[in-house]
């Protein structure tokens, strides 16, 4: 009887490990890094002159919340803990002890200016390695020991009811197409690839808010008519937004995020020579687009709107209605009434730019009420990028100006950015963390350099694309082009017809395409030393 009472008790933990091997799912299956390489961590003050230094002679206070977002961001450079399954440092949100996956997305369009400096771009690799091997990857990982957060309001980080939340917008393809852009790192499309596909395969998995096989729960709704895409206030990052989350919605914001997705996933693949495959996604990003246009497209408004599961449009104007603008499925005329929108005072044209709710519509909040009507920086990007897509240049400018301006009216009293802002006041948004980059570096770095000053770099392609609007002194030192390191000046000059004088060095040969209101002017620049004159 001992002898057998001995087995038992030396099953009973074999069984309990292989039940626990059993139920634990494989993660990182698709992305072949695996193991932790410590590197250092770099500090602020000794690597300031390394990143890029912008001159803006028409508003150097810009100037200093673009360096306080850069001081405050490398506070925020952590590496993994031992024993965290976490394979890369990351710039952290701000937020909390765990690791935000929209936030460490749209936190690269910032960063990936500072690249040389810290490759930002590896704050992904850590969804990746989380990766299911479904193809899922989740919204929100502890950072500690990667487990998975499931939070809602009603029952907190690990709440039942918060599977269906798991999922943002599906954006990792356009983040790795954007740092690709400045850093030429085209080994890192050929690693991450196999990950984003199987990502996009999962997505299109039927949606079920209330299935209870979760890792079932993709986001398309296949048993609707529509066959578009949904998500919920929380999972879409606009947490409490009201949205249409029943089995079987349709959200123009979710829907146009696939786009754009499979968009990225065609540039990747063209750039490692697959375009059979690239024709493939476009495909895919053009029968969505025709979709969005035929159910969430609303004549009389000339709005998009978010679909219930019988086709009806849930008619709510909110800052996910001008996705279609970046995804790039509206049709011009579509496009030009939606920025009517946009420049409407009653609407989305308010103190500070660009409120998430329509001003006219009853739950918008003057003071913000978090996605009720504050001002995100996620959002504005999404916005400005739209624009730009369109040709809206000066519009994007002069969104870009507004908005910067009131941040800094914020900042001069606070000497601190913000997660967000009210919409009608010079305020934080109600509520609001201060010290937070986070996203809202975009504001004071990426659209500084993209739409202030018009610059838009292309490393992968060793050209600067500059669109000189500004009559100031303005431009930047040591901005990078892959590995080549070029500064641009504009000399001031009375007015936006008055001839340019350009200063120019770079430390590798480059093409600089200089676009003013006459036209397009190229220029193949050798290494070194150059001024140039344009009439």
């Amino acid at each position: 009887m001992n002898i057998i009472k001995t087995r038992i008790l030396l099953i009973i933990p074999l069984i309990a490990i292989i039940s626990t091997c059993i139920s634990e799912p494989q993660q990182g299956m698709y992305f072949n890094k695996k193991e932790y390489s410590p590197r250092p961590i770099p500090g602020f003050s000794e690597h300031r002159t390394e990143l890029p230094q912008p001159i803006l002679d028409g508003n150097p206070e810009w100037l200093e919340m673009y360096w306080k977002c850069w001081e405050i961001a490398f506070r925020g450079f952590k590496s993994p803990s031992p024993g965290s399954p976490l394979v890369s440092n990351w710039l952290d949100e701000a937020f909390s002890e765990n690791i935000f996956q929209w936030d460490t997305i749209f936190m690269m369009m910032f960063a990936r200016y500072g690249h040389d400096v810290f490759p930002a771009i590896e704050s992904l690799d850590n969804f990746y390695r989380l990766q299911y091997e479904s193809g899922f990857i989740g919204r929100e990982f502890r950072e500690s020991d990667g487990q998975l957060i499931h939070f809602d309001f009603d029952g907190g980080l690990f709440s039942e009811k918060g599977w269906k939340n798991m999922i943002n917008p599906p954006l990792f393809s356009w983040a790795e197409v954007e740092s690709y852009k400045i850093s030429g790192d085209k080994a890192r499309l050929k690693q991450v690839l196999p990950a984003l596909e199987k990502y996009a395969e999962w997505l299109n998995r039927d949606g079920d808010p209330e299935a209870e096989d979760w890792e079932s729960n993709g986001r398309i709704s296949k048993t609707a008519e529509h066959k578009l895409y949904w998500n919920t206030p929380l999972g879409s990052g606009m947490d409490n937004t009201p949205r249409p989350a029943k089995k079987g919605a349709g959200w123009v914001e979710m829907s146009a995020q696939m786009v754009i997705m499979y968009n990225n996933l065609a540039v990747i693949n063209d750039e490692l020579g697959d375009n059979t495959k690239a024709d493939q996604h476009r495909s895919q990003a053009r029968e969505i687009g025709k979709r969005i246009n035929q159910w969430c497209w609303n004549e009389s408004d000339a709005f998009y709107y978010d679909v219930l599961a019988n086709g009806d449009q849930f008619k709510k104007k909110t800052i996910g209605g001008f996705w279609p603008l970046l995804a790039g499925v509206a049709s011009e005329d579509q496009a030009r009434e939606l920025v009517d929108h946009l420049k409407d005072e009653t609407e989305f044209w308010r103190s500070m730019v660009f409120p998430t709710l329509s001003a006219d519509e009853a739950e918008y909040e003057a003071t913000g009420g978090y996605w009720l009507g504050s001002i995100w920086a996620p959002t504005n990007v999404m916005v400005i990028k739209g624009l730009e897509k369109y040709g809206y240049e000066d519009f994007a400018a002069e969104a870009t100006e507004k908005y910067l301006t009131g941040m800094y009216t914020v900042f001069k009293d606070s000497n601190t950015v913000y997660e967000n802002y009210a919409p009608d006041h010079y305020l934080p948004g109600d509520p609001s963390k201060a010290d937070f980059v986070g996203w809202t570096g975009c504001g004071p770095i990426q659209l500084l350099f993209e739409n202030v000053m018009g610059l838009r770099p292309e490393g992968a392609n060793n050209t600067l694309t500059w669109r000189i609007r500004r009559i100031d002194r303005h431009g930047v030192k040591r901005l990078k082009l892959g590995n080549n390191v070029v500064s641009v000046l504009c000399q001031q000059r009375e007015t936006r017809e008055s001839p340019m004088l350009l200063s120019v060095e770079c430390s590798e040969p480059f093409q600089l395409i200089v676009i003013i209101p006459s036209g397009e002017k190229k220029f193949d620049l050798s290494k070194g030393l150059h001024d140039l004159k344009i009439i």
